[in-house]
């Protein structure tokens, strides 16, 4: 198995290795095409999200600057919105859903490093997936950690760091992120009242 194989399939690779050198350095291209691409020239920006991402929905705007690494593993449903200086560390697949809102800052890392110093002077790494489901709110500032997946409406208050997976429809903040109550039916409902979305306005940044 190759070291690009190894990347796709969750294991430990060499992060230094010619094949995974040439799949970043494409993925940086694109990104600096797209930060250098003027936020009014929306039909070129989409152009450029659909070369540097696996998918990515025309529906949806990135802000800059982004950063990602690969840019080849992650996925962007539809009507999605993505806010400055977002990062992403692609190692493995990042698959953010539709309707889904990114704050300034966020950051969602699905790479990892072993614990013994030898392995992480070679560069060795490994990713575990992160899934961002339909409706989702991440706050300002959020940190989302390897292998976690965050439930359907569900929505994380500014600067929480998300240890664990979060199930759907519940508000989560702190560090490490924790519940702190499901969301109501109307609060879930995208008919929901204006009231009910001022009250979950208040632990994030937008």
């Amino acid at each position: 198995m190759c070291e690009l194989e190894k990347m796709l399939a969750g294991e430990v690779f060499d992060g230094k290795d010619q094949s995974i050198a040439i799949l970043r350095n494409q993925g940086q291209f694109y990104l600096t095409q797209l930060n250098q691409a003027p936020i009014s020239d929306a039909e070129q920006r989409t152009k450029i999200c659909q070369q540097l991402f696996a998918a990515f929905d025309e529906s949806s705007l990135i802000m800059s600057p982004f950063i990602c690494e690969f840019g080849s593993n992650i996925i962007i449903g539809q009507n999605t919105f993505i806010n400055f200086q977002v990062t992403i560390l692609d190692v493995s697949s990042v698959i953010i859903g539709n309707n889904v809102l990114i704050a300034p800052n966020v950051q969602l890392y699905t790479a990892n490093h072993p614990l013994s110093t030898s392995q992480r002077r070679k560069w060795a790494v490994y990713g575990k997936p992160i899934v961002i489901e339909d409706d989702v709110w991440l706050g300002g500032g959020v940190i989302v950690c390897p292998g976690v997946k965050i439930g359907k409406g569900s929505v994380i208050g500014a600067g929480a760091v998300v240890t664990h997976s979060i199930p759907e429809g519940v508000l989560a903040a702190g560090n490490p992120c924790r519940i702190i109550r499901p969301l109501t039916a109307e609060e879930m409902s995208p008919l929901g009242s204006k009231d009910s979305t001022a009250s979950t306005l208040a632990p994030t940044a937008s």
